[in-house]
């Protein structure tokens, strides 16, 4: 009733054309003004009288990049290598959900054979999982493939059901090379059901002096390897017309700006992947797949040891800023990994777990 008298009195309306609206011309300009000036003041004078004016020394020294900072990723002979880390595999019997376990699924975790990648690879083959290993040296990637089912033996001795672990080669920014390595692992392992996405490097150089060669290169490993990966096993699942669920591997440099490093181009990549994650989420949510984010801190691979040796005064400057008080570990990561991959989290999507000891809340 009240919609047909809305009908009824909107046909009463009168609307004029345009062309029959009149403007009154006026030839004054106001002129703009404000009450405040338009720039910051120097409001040093108003300091408390115990504090020295011109003493400016220590302003912005705790929040500001150094360009003198600047570190550049090794070449892949130069890389330190990782193990897997020790006694986390063996067979226990605390009590806990059944639903944090990954048996019977198969996992591509790329950037596998090394850092937090490899961690995050045995985390999946300790909850179960088989797991492809995807890096762009094949060689370090069957050694660690090797490593990690040889750990699993030793520590589950006399295991019937024995996880399978290979190794491929891709080079994530190139299209060809993506569908080539998905091809082979669907053809070893038969399915995919989850992704982590751990490939991926930084660097620390001032913004201007940036080799934009090398920005373009941190962005293809970091962006466009995260997404064509992503997309391809999206698209095995929805041809298969199956669930599953992916991990990108972010940073708390996506949200917040690190110092006193410069690394625009990282921090710009990993907000990047975070939204990516968060856009992917939503346009595959019809399809079951679930897509979220780990933001790690401050990690002590042994890529981080290694320049942390060459740069101690940056192991000082980087934890003062942890309300821990101390950097992470690559297995803090584990527990993480493993929950966001599983159906414990499995009303969860769009998230971004950030694993980095408080960094970003202070």
């Amino acid at each position: 009733m009240f919609l047909a008298g809305a009908l009824a009195r909107s046909t009463k309306t009168v609307f004029r054309p345009i062309a029959a609206l009149t403007f009154k011309p006026t030839n004054t300009l106001r002129p703009i003004t404000t009450s405040t000036k338009l720039y910051k003041e120097d409001k040093r004078s108003s300091l408390p009288s115990h504090i020295d004016p011109n003493d400016t020394t220590h302003e912005g020294q705790f929040s500001r990049t150094d360009n003198k900072v600047s570190i550049e990723y090794p070449e892949e002979h130069d890389l330190p290598p990782s193990v897997p880390v020790q006694g986390r595999g063996a067979i226990h019997f605390k009590r806990t959900l059944s639903s944090f376990s990954l048996e019977g699924r198969s996992c591509v975790v790329t950037g596998g054979a090394r850092g937090l990648g490899l961690v995050m690879s045995q985390a999946c083959v300790i909850s179960g999982a088989d797991v492809a290993l995807v890096d762009l040296n094949k060689e370090e990637g069957q050694r660690q493939a090797d490593q990690l089912m040889q750990h699993f033996h030793d520590e589950n001795p006399g295991a019937e059901n024995v996880p399978k672990v290979t190794s491929h080669y891709a080079d994530v920014a190139n299209p060809e090379s993506v569908n080539a390595a998905l091809a082979e692992i669907i053809k070893d392992h038969g399915k995919i059901d989850h992704l982590v996405t751990s490939a991926g490097f930084t660097e620390n150089f001032d913004a201007i002096t940036y080799p934009f060669d090398r920005v373009k290169k941190l962005w293809g490993v970091n962006v466009d390897g995260t997404y064509l990966f992503a997309t391809g096993v999206a698209r095995h699942l929805m041809e298969r017309k199956a669930q599953g669920s992916m991990v990108m591997i972010g940073s708390m440099s996506g949200a917040v700006v690190n110092v006193p490093q410069p690394q625009a181009p990282y921090n710009a990549a990993k907000a990047a992947i975070r939204h990516l994650a968060s856009s992917l989420a939503v346009e595959w949510a019809h399809a079951g797949i679930r897509v979220n984010v780990i933001s790690p801190g401050y990690m002590l691979t042994a890529l981080t040891k290694k320049i942390l040796d060459d740069n101690p005064e940056l192991y000082k400057h980087w934890t003062s800023l942890i309300p821990v008080g101390k950097m992470g570990e690559p297995e803090d990561l584990m527990g993480a990994v493993t929950y966001l991959l599983s159906d414990a989290s499995g009303y969860v999507t769009g998230a971004d777990l950030r694993v980095d000891g408080g960094y970003t809340v202070t």
